[in-house]
Protein backbone atom coordinates (compact mmCIF):
# COMPACT_ATOMS: atom_id res chain seq x y z
CA UNK A 1 0.00 0.00 0.00
CA UNK A 2 1.06 3.30 -1.07
CA UNK A 3 2.69 5.72 2.22
CA UNK A 4 0.60 8.40 0.36
CA UNK A 5 -2.90 8.45 -1.36
CA UNK A 6 -2.74 9.73 -4.84
CA UNK A 7 -6.88 10.28 -5.69
CA UNK A 8 -7.89 12.04 -8.04
CA UNK A 9 -11.16 14.22 -8.16
CA UNK A 10 -13.64 12.24 -9.89
CA UNK A 11 -15.22 14.90 -12.58
CA UNK A 12 -17.94 12.73 -14.34
CA UNK A 13 -21.66 14.93 -15.05
CA UNK A 14 -23.46 11.67 -14.80
CA UNK A 15 -21.88 10.91 -11.11
CA UNK A 16 -23.76 12.49 -7.98
CA UNK A 17 -22.73 10.47 -5.29
CA UNK A 18 -22.45 6.93 -5.03
CA UNK A 19 -25.71 6.51 -2.77
CA UNK A 20 -27.72 7.75 -5.70
CA UNK A 21 -25.82 7.57 -9.06
CA UNK A 22 -26.13 5.06 -11.50
CA UNK A 23 -22.83 3.87 -10.59
CA UNK A 24 -23.38 0.67 -8.51
CA UNK A 25 -20.67 -0.37 -6.37
CA UNK A 26 -19.63 -3.92 -5.27
CA UNK A 27 -17.41 -5.33 -2.35
CA UNK A 28 -16.43 -8.70 -2.29
CA UNK A 29 -13.84 -11.17 -0.06
CA UNK A 30 -11.99 -13.45 -1.95
CA UNK A 31 -10.73 -14.82 1.37
CA UNK A 32 -14.21 -16.50 2.38
CA UNK A 33 -15.48 -19.04 -0.01
CA UNK A 34 -16.56 -18.03 -3.11
CA UNK A 35 -15.73 -14.66 -2.88
CA UNK A 36 -19.07 -13.56 -1.90
CA UNK A 37 -20.61 -10.07 -2.12
CA UNK A 38 -19.98 -8.12 1.49
CA UNK A 39 -21.05 -4.49 0.10
CA UNK A 40 -23.47 -2.69 -2.38
CA UNK A 41 -24.73 0.19 -2.53
CA UNK A 42 -27.97 1.66 -3.48
CA UNK A 43 -27.11 2.42 -7.08
CA UNK A 44 -26.93 -1.59 -6.97
CA UNK A 45 -29.81 -2.56 -5.72
CA UNK A 46 -31.82 -0.12 -7.72
CA UNK A 47 -30.12 -1.40 -10.99
CA UNK A 48 -30.97 -4.95 -10.21
CA UNK A 49 -33.88 -5.20 -8.16
CA UNK A 50 -32.11 -7.12 -5.96
CA UNK A 51 -32.18 -6.29 -1.68
CA UNK A 52 -29.07 -5.82 -0.03
CA UNK A 53 -30.05 -8.49 1.89
CA UNK A 54 -30.77 -10.77 -1.40
CA UNK A 55 -26.78 -10.87 -2.72
CA UNK A 56 -24.88 -10.52 0.55
CA UNK A 57 -22.91 -13.29 0.97
CA UNK A 58 -23.86 -14.67 -2.62
CA UNK A 59 -21.07 -14.70 -5.38
CA UNK A 60 -21.85 -12.13 -8.30
CA UNK A 61 -22.39 -15.08 -10.82
CA UNK A 62 -25.67 -14.73 -9.23
CA UNK A 63 -26.71 -11.62 -11.84
CA UNK A 64 -25.65 -13.89 -14.89
CA UNK A 65 -28.04 -15.98 -17.25
CA UNK A 66 -28.87 -17.67 -20.36
CA UNK A 67 -27.32 -15.67 -22.93
CA UNK A 68 -24.31 -13.72 -21.04
CA UNK A 69 -21.26 -14.51 -22.77
CA UNK A 70 -19.23 -17.16 -22.25
CA UNK A 71 -16.04 -14.90 -23.09
CA UNK A 72 -16.80 -12.22 -20.85
CA UNK A 73 -17.01 -13.81 -17.64
CA UNK A 74 -13.86 -15.82 -18.80
CA UNK A 75 -11.79 -12.79 -19.14
CA UNK A 76 -13.37 -11.53 -15.84
CA UNK A 77 -12.29 -14.30 -13.83
CA UNK A 78 -8.94 -14.42 -15.39
CA UNK A 79 -8.27 -11.03 -14.37
CA UNK A 80 -9.73 -11.98 -10.65
CA UNK A 81 -7.51 -14.96 -10.82
CA UNK A 82 -4.30 -13.04 -11.92
CA UNK A 83 -5.13 -10.30 -9.25
CA UNK A 84 -5.31 -7.19 -11.68
CA UNK A 85 -7.74 -4.74 -13.09
CA UNK A 86 -10.21 -5.64 -15.53
CA UNK A 87 -12.92 -4.53 -17.46
CA UNK A 88 -15.76 -5.82 -19.26
CA UNK A 89 -19.09 -5.41 -21.06
CA UNK A 90 -21.35 -8.48 -19.48
CA UNK A 91 -24.73 -9.18 -19.78
CA UNK A 92 -26.74 -9.24 -16.42
CA UNK A 93 -30.08 -10.13 -15.59
CA UNK A 94 -32.31 -8.49 -12.88
CA UNK A 95 -34.13 -10.18 -9.93
CA UNK A 96 -37.22 -9.81 -12.81
CA UNK A 97 -35.57 -11.93 -14.96
CA UNK A 98 -34.72 -8.38 -17.22
CA UNK A 99 -31.51 -8.41 -18.99
CA UNK A 100 -29.36 -5.79 -18.97
CA UNK A 101 -25.77 -4.87 -20.69
CA UNK A 102 -23.28 -3.50 -17.63
CA UNK A 103 -19.83 -1.95 -18.08
CA UNK A 104 -17.76 -3.79 -15.21
CA UNK A 105 -14.45 -2.75 -13.78
CA UNK A 106 -12.79 -5.10 -10.86
CA UNK A 107 -10.06 -4.39 -8.98
CA UNK A 108 -8.23 -6.11 -5.96
CA UNK A 109 -7.34 -4.21 -2.84
CA UNK A 110 -4.02 -5.39 -1.61
CA UNK A 111 -3.14 -5.25 2.17
CA UNK A 112 0.43 -4.13 3.09
CA UNK A 113 1.68 -7.74 2.41
CA UNK A 114 0.82 -7.65 -0.98
CA UNK A 115 -2.55 -9.93 -0.10
CA UNK A 116 -5.81 -9.44 -1.55
CA UNK A 117 -8.15 -8.25 1.04
CA UNK A 118 -11.34 -7.28 -1.47
CA UNK A 119 -12.47 -7.13 -5.02
CA UNK A 120 -13.99 -3.19 -5.69
CA UNK A 121 -16.44 -3.50 -8.84
CA UNK A 122 -17.90 -0.04 -10.11
CA UNK A 123 -20.13 -1.26 -12.96
CA UNK A 124 -22.48 1.32 -15.21
CA UNK A 125 -25.56 0.27 -16.76
CA UNK A 126 -25.29 0.71 -20.37
CA UNK A 127 -28.22 2.12 -22.26
CA UNK A 128 -28.97 1.22 -26.12
CA UNK A 129 -26.95 4.65 -27.45
CA UNK A 130 -23.98 4.00 -25.17
CA UNK A 131 -23.43 0.75 -26.09
CA UNK A 132 -21.05 1.92 -29.16
CA UNK A 133 -19.80 4.35 -26.98
CA UNK A 134 -15.87 4.74 -26.70
CA UNK A 135 -14.56 1.92 -24.87
CA UNK A 136 -11.85 4.07 -23.31
CA UNK A 137 -13.73 7.32 -22.82
CA UNK A 138 -16.35 5.52 -20.29
CA UNK A 139 -13.25 2.77 -19.14
CA UNK A 140 -12.00 6.33 -18.21
CA UNK A 141 -14.19 7.82 -16.22
CA UNK A 142 -15.47 4.35 -14.28
CA UNK A 143 -11.55 3.89 -13.09
CA UNK A 144 -11.62 7.78 -12.13
CA UNK A 145 -14.45 6.28 -9.89
CA UNK A 146 -12.78 3.15 -8.91
CA UNK A 147 -9.54 4.94 -8.41
CA UNK A 148 -11.44 7.28 -5.94
CA UNK A 149 -12.97 4.11 -3.71
CA UNK A 150 -10.02 2.08 -4.05
CA UNK A 151 -7.77 4.88 -2.27
CA UNK A 152 -9.94 5.59 0.09
CA UNK A 153 -11.06 1.81 0.99
CA UNK A 154 -7.40 0.86 1.26
CA UNK A 155 -6.52 3.27 3.98
CA UNK A 156 -9.51 2.17 6.09
CA UNK A 157 -8.52 -1.58 5.84
CA UNK A 158 -4.51 -0.60 6.77
CA UNK A 159 -5.90 0.96 9.63
CA UNK A 160 -7.88 -2.05 10.73
CA UNK A 161 -5.24 -4.21 10.22
CA UNK A 162 -2.43 -1.98 11.89
CA UNK A 163 -1.84 -2.21 15.46
CA UNK A 164 -2.78 -6.22 15.49
CA UNK A 165 -3.30 -9.08 13.30
CA UNK A 166 -6.33 -10.19 15.66
CA UNK A 167 -8.89 -8.82 13.85
CA UNK A 168 -12.21 -11.01 13.14
CA UNK A 169 -13.14 -10.97 9.73
CA UNK A 170 -17.16 -10.62 11.30
CA UNK A 171 -15.54 -7.57 13.29
CA UNK A 172 -14.73 -6.12 9.87
CA UNK A 173 -17.83 -6.82 8.56
CA UNK A 174 -20.22 -5.62 11.05
CA UNK A 175 -19.18 -1.67 10.90
CA UNK A 176 -17.99 -2.16 6.70
CA UNK A 177 -21.30 -0.85 5.44
CA UNK A 178 -20.97 2.35 8.08
CA UNK A 179 -17.93 3.18 7.05
CA UNK A 180 -18.15 3.12 3.53
CA UNK A 181 -21.27 4.96 3.43
CA UNK A 182 -19.75 7.48 5.29
CA UNK A 183 -17.46 7.87 2.19
CA UNK A 184 -20.56 7.81 -0.25
CA UNK A 185 -21.74 11.24 1.63
CA UNK A 186 -17.88 12.64 1.09
CA UNK A 187 -18.44 11.75 -2.93
CA UNK A 188 -21.70 13.79 -2.87
CA UNK A 189 -20.40 17.16 -1.29
CA UNK A 190 -16.97 16.60 -3.64
CA UNK A 191 -19.76 16.47 -6.44
CA UNK A 192 -21.52 19.86 -5.33
CA UNK A 193 -18.17 21.47 -4.95
CA UNK A 194 -17.72 20.72 -8.42
CA UNK A 195 -20.77 22.36 -9.64
CA UNK A 196 -19.40 25.68 -7.48
CA UNK A 197 -16.49 25.23 -8.88
CA UNK A 198 -14.48 24.75 -5.79
CA UNK A 199 -12.98 21.66 -6.71
CA UNK A 200 -10.53 21.53 -4.53
CA UNK A 201 -12.28 21.67 -0.97
CA UNK A 202 -15.17 20.29 0.95
CA UNK A 203 -18.25 22.08 2.61
CA UNK A 204 -17.61 20.55 5.77
CA UNK A 205 -20.22 21.75 7.72
CA UNK A 206 -22.96 20.39 5.15
CA UNK A 207 -20.85 16.84 5.07
CA UNK A 208 -20.62 16.18 8.82
CA UNK A 209 -24.68 17.57 8.86
CA UNK A 210 -26.04 15.29 6.74
CA UNK A 211 -23.67 12.21 8.01
CA UNK A 212 -24.64 13.17 11.38
CA UNK A 213 -27.90 13.19 10.83
CA UNK A 214 -27.62 9.29 8.62
CA UNK A 215 -25.53 7.71 11.83
CA UNK A 216 -28.59 9.12 14.28
CA UNK A 217 -31.24 7.46 11.96
CA UNK A 218 -29.92 4.59 12.04
CA UNK A 219 -28.27 4.01 15.38
CA UNK A 220 -30.34 6.27 16.82
CA UNK A 221 -33.70 5.25 19.22
CA UNK A 222 -36.50 6.99 20.87
CA UNK A 223 -35.94 9.14 23.37
CA UNK A 224 -32.09 10.05 22.27
CA UNK A 225 -31.60 13.19 20.77
CA UNK A 226 -28.94 14.75 18.47
CA UNK A 227 -27.90 18.35 18.42
CA UNK A 228 -25.20 19.61 16.57
CA UNK A 229 -23.67 23.05 16.27
CA UNK A 230 -21.71 23.18 13.21
CA UNK A 231 -19.78 26.03 11.43
CA UNK A 232 -19.61 26.22 8.14
CA UNK A 233 -16.04 26.30 6.80
CA UNK A 234 -14.31 24.33 3.80
CA UNK A 235 -11.28 21.92 4.18
CA UNK A 236 -9.33 19.76 1.49
CA UNK A 237 -10.91 16.57 0.12
CA UNK A 238 -8.16 14.44 2.14
CA UNK A 239 -8.58 15.95 5.36
CA UNK A 240 -12.83 15.65 5.17
CA UNK A 241 -12.51 11.95 4.39
CA UNK A 242 -10.34 11.31 7.57
CA UNK A 243 -12.31 13.63 9.50
CA UNK A 244 -15.64 12.51 8.32
CA UNK A 245 -14.66 8.89 9.04
CA UNK A 246 -13.81 9.88 12.80
CA UNK A 247 -17.14 11.55 13.53
CA UNK A 248 -18.78 8.25 11.52
CA UNK A 249 -16.87 6.15 14.39
CA UNK A 250 -17.36 8.50 17.60
CA UNK A 251 -21.37 9.22 16.63
CA UNK A 252 -21.90 5.51 16.86
CA UNK A 253 -19.78 4.27 19.90
CA UNK A 254 -21.77 7.47 21.60
CA UNK A 255 -24.99 6.28 19.76
CA UNK A 256 -24.38 2.37 20.88
CA UNK A 257 -22.75 2.51 24.08
CA UNK A 258 -23.68 5.54 25.95
CA UNK A 259 -27.14 5.30 26.67
CA UNK A 260 -27.00 1.04 28.23
CA UNK A 261 -30.08 0.81 30.63
CA UNK A 262 -31.12 4.85 30.11
CA UNK A 263 -33.98 5.75 28.32
CA UNK A 264 -33.30 9.87 27.72
CA UNK A 265 -30.32 11.62 26.54
CA UNK A 266 -28.31 13.76 24.48
CA UNK A 267 -25.55 13.46 21.97
CA UNK A 268 -23.86 16.82 20.55
CA UNK A 269 -21.92 17.50 17.49
CA UNK A 270 -19.59 20.58 17.52
CA UNK A 271 -17.55 22.00 14.32
CA UNK A 272 -15.72 24.94 14.59
CA UNK A 273 -12.96 26.56 12.78
CA UNK A 274 -9.68 27.35 15.23
CA UNK A 275 -8.18 31.23 15.56
CA UNK A 276 -5.33 30.13 13.94
CA UNK A 277 -6.93 27.84 11.29
CA UNK A 278 -7.41 24.30 11.12
CA UNK A 279 -10.69 22.90 13.17
CA UNK A 280 -12.29 21.46 16.65
CA UNK A 281 -14.84 18.96 16.42
CA UNK A 282 -16.21 18.05 19.84
CA UNK A 283 -18.41 15.05 20.07
CA UNK A 284 -20.03 14.53 23.28
CA UNK A 285 -23.26 12.69 25.40
CA UNK A 286 -24.69 12.74 28.64
CA UNK A 287 -25.06 9.17 29.15
CA UNK A 288 -23.05 6.42 31.29
CA UNK A 289 -19.47 7.68 30.60
CA UNK A 290 -16.56 6.23 29.50
CA UNK A 291 -15.13 4.34 32.83
CA UNK A 292 -11.93 5.96 33.82
CA UNK A 293 -10.53 2.60 34.08
CA UNK A 294 -10.88 2.16 30.35
CA UNK A 295 -7.95 3.10 27.82
CA UNK A 296 -9.84 5.12 24.91
CA UNK A 297 -9.17 4.36 21.36
CA UNK A 298 -8.70 0.95 22.45
CA UNK A 299 -6.35 -0.28 20.42
CA UNK A 300 -8.07 -3.77 20.71
CA UNK A 301 -10.92 -2.63 18.81
CA UNK A 302 -10.92 -1.65 14.51
CA UNK A 303 -12.83 1.48 15.96
CA UNK A 304 -10.21 2.55 18.37
CA UNK A 305 -7.41 1.35 15.63
CA UNK A 306 -9.35 3.70 13.22
CA UNK A 307 -9.60 6.74 15.41
CA UNK A 308 -6.44 6.53 16.23
CA UNK A 309 -4.72 6.11 12.50
CA UNK A 310 -6.89 8.72 11.14
CA UNK A 311 -5.90 11.27 13.84
CA UNK A 312 -2.50 9.93 13.59
CA UNK A 313 -2.76 10.91 9.84
CA UNK A 314 -4.17 14.39 10.44
CA UNK A 315 -0.91 15.23 12.43
CA UNK A 316 -3.94 16.05 15.30
CA UNK A 317 -4.73 15.74 19.04
CA UNK A 318 -7.14 13.92 20.78
CA UNK A 319 -8.59 14.80 24.14
CA UNK A 320 -10.98 12.60 26.48
CA UNK A 321 -12.98 14.39 29.12
CA UNK A 322 -15.25 12.71 31.55
CA UNK A 323 -18.33 14.84 32.61
CA UNK A 324 -20.93 14.71 35.65
CA UNK A 325 -23.36 12.66 33.42
CA UNK A 326 -21.17 11.35 30.04
CA UNK A 327 -17.86 12.00 28.57
CA UNK A 328 -16.83 13.99 25.48
CA UNK A 329 -13.93 13.64 22.72
CA UNK A 330 -12.21 16.84 21.69
CA UNK A 331 -10.21 16.69 18.48
CA UNK A 332 -8.29 19.26 16.75
CA UNK A 333 -6.78 18.85 13.16
CA UNK A 334 -4.06 21.67 12.64
CA UNK A 335 -4.61 24.36 9.45
CA UNK A 336 -2.87 22.94 6.54
CA UNK A 337 -1.76 19.41 8.11
CA UNK A 338 0.58 17.08 5.83
CA UNK A 339 -2.12 14.02 5.24
CA UNK A 340 0.34 10.96 6.71
CA UNK A 341 -0.15 7.10 6.61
Amino acid sequence: MADTLEAPYVDDSSFDGFARAQVAMVVTNPNLDDNPIVYVNQAFTRSTGYARSAVIGHNCRMLQGDDTDKAAVDRLRQGIEARQTVSVDILNYRANGQAFMNRLVVAPLFDTKGDVQYYVGIQKELGHDEQDASVDEINTQLLEIQDRVHSDLAMVIGMIRRQTTATSVPEEFAALTRRIETLQLLYEEMKLSDSQSNRDVIHMGSFVSRLACAIGHTCGRSGIRLNMQIEPLDVPIETATRVGLVVSELLTNAFQHAFDRIDTGLVEVRLSQLSAGGLRLIVSDDGIGIPSRMAWPDPATVGGRIVTGLIEGLEGTLQLGRGAAGSFVTIDVPAGASITE
